[in-house]
């Protein structure tokens, strides 16, 4: 579904990720500025990490978790499992990339902290991109030792952090990018050093600042030229649950994240179920209408968070020599259609997968059954279409 440039110039969007805050601590500590924007759309905690014991277990470490916001997919798809990044599979396209093929002249902003959101998460310039190039960038200050000299108690971030989210406030404010990503590292900085602590608290009060300086933005832009924004806020990870300086784990505080949004057609999955970190690419690609080819949607982990849907939390499984594949369903009627992939050759190259359909049933059956025998070995993956969303999921043997 394209949309022309007039009516995609209404809706803009910017999703904000704050570094290493655990729902407990943010939600004790004073953030008028997000419970502001939550009042208007809403709060949840969510989670990253994929399947804890399944394929899709992901590392609860930062770049890692960006990626998985970036690209809508756990680590077995994107694999990047590290901060060092070493080779990012690049078939799986970021949102920025999306936005672009669905909508060319598009303006995207990147406002970071960290200059290897822009270079390596997104890679920019690079030949397996396609030399895909951001129009607005705002980073690497954090490589600039002579404006701001390292410091043990890393306020040369406090105060890089400050100047981005100037920035960030101001490019939205007067060039306004159809999309944009605000990055900040600092909180993530106190919680390593000082653990669960006064200080951590006072890194999020900080950052509470800044998400309102961004905020009042988008409120002139709604304003002044009538425009529709949509701003989601999230953490990368969790901590540890002992003192709370270290993750990268998969124990339950570590995996635990929160969002904050001002959407306000948030979905029962939203509002009654636990949403993951990967929920946000289809999230933002629904409000700004993005037009998702086929074989790509099929590769996303994720379920859009406003909006109609008709089944989320999928789950395969082997029992008793039979595929049992299982969905919550969301619609109160409706057909499912289950077809599958023996192949991966969209991970492997890029390239399409054909799937077969196995059957159409029910969507309040909830779960479907039949034997292995009938499929070939080696990994499979499944496509369950409802009316409104489809999701997809692997088996491995």
């Amino acid at each position: 579904m394209f949309f022309s440039n007039q009516a995609f110039a209404q809706k803009k969007a910017v999703f904000i990720i704050l570094d290493g805050i655990p729902a407990d601590v943010l939600e004790k500590t004073p953030t008028p500025n997000l419970d502001k924007i939550a009042k208007v759309g809403g709060y949840t905690r969510a989670y990253t990490g994929g399947e804890v014991g399944g394929y899709s277990e992901t590392p609860t470490i930062s770049a890692v978790g960006y990626n998985s916001l970036l690209t809508g997919t756990w680590a077995n798809k994107h694999n990047v499992w590290g901060n060092d990044i070493k080779a990012p599979n690049y078939s799986y396209w970021s949102i920025f990339r999306f936005l672009r093929k669905s909508s060319p002249s598009a303006k995207l902003g990147i406002y970071s902290t960290w200059e290897d959101n822009r270079t390596k998460l997104i890679g920019e310039g690079l030949a397996e991109t396609g030399f895909f190039k951001m129009d607005f960038s705002f980073d690497g200050f954090e490589v600039d030792t002579l404006t701001y000299p390292h410091d043990s108690d890393k306020k040369y971030i406090q105060k890089i952090d400050n100047l981005v989210s100037y920035e960030a406030a101001y490019q939205l404010k007067t060039i306004a990018p159809d999309l944009s990503w605000v990055y900040l590292e600092y909180t993530d900085d106190m919680g390593h050093r000082f653990g669960d602590s006064p200080e951590l608290a006072e890194a999020v009060a900080l950052a509470d600042e800044q998400v309102g300086r961004i905020y009042e933005s988008i409120r002139y832009r709604e304003e002044k030229f009538g425009e529709e924004w949509l701003i989601l806020i999230t953490t990368d990870h969790g901590r540890k649950a002992e003192d709370g300086k270290d993750h990268g784990g998969q124990s339950d505080r570590e995996r635990e994240i929160w969002m904050v949004t001002n959407a306000k057609e948030l979905n029962p999955y939203f509002e009654n179920f636990i949403p993951a970190m990967v929920d946000i690419l289809p999230t933002i690609a629904r409000f700004l209408e993005i037009d998702l080819p086929e074989n790509a949607l099929k590769e996303i982990d994720g379920v859009s968070l406003i909006g109609d849907i008709s089944l989320v939390n999928a789950n395969t499984e082997i029992e008793n020599e039979q595929i049992k594949l299982t969905w919550v369903p969301i619609q109160k009627s409706g057909k499912v259609t289950i077809s599958y992939a023996s192949t991966d050759n969209f991970g492997e190259t890029g390239n399409v997968d054909n799937y077969s359909k196995i059957a159409e049933i029910d969507l309040s059956a909830a779960e479907f059954r039949f034997p292995i025998a009938e499929l070939p070995p080696g990994k499979l993956k499944f496509w369950i279409q409802g009316e409104r969303n489809g999701i997809g999921v692997w088996l491995i043997r």
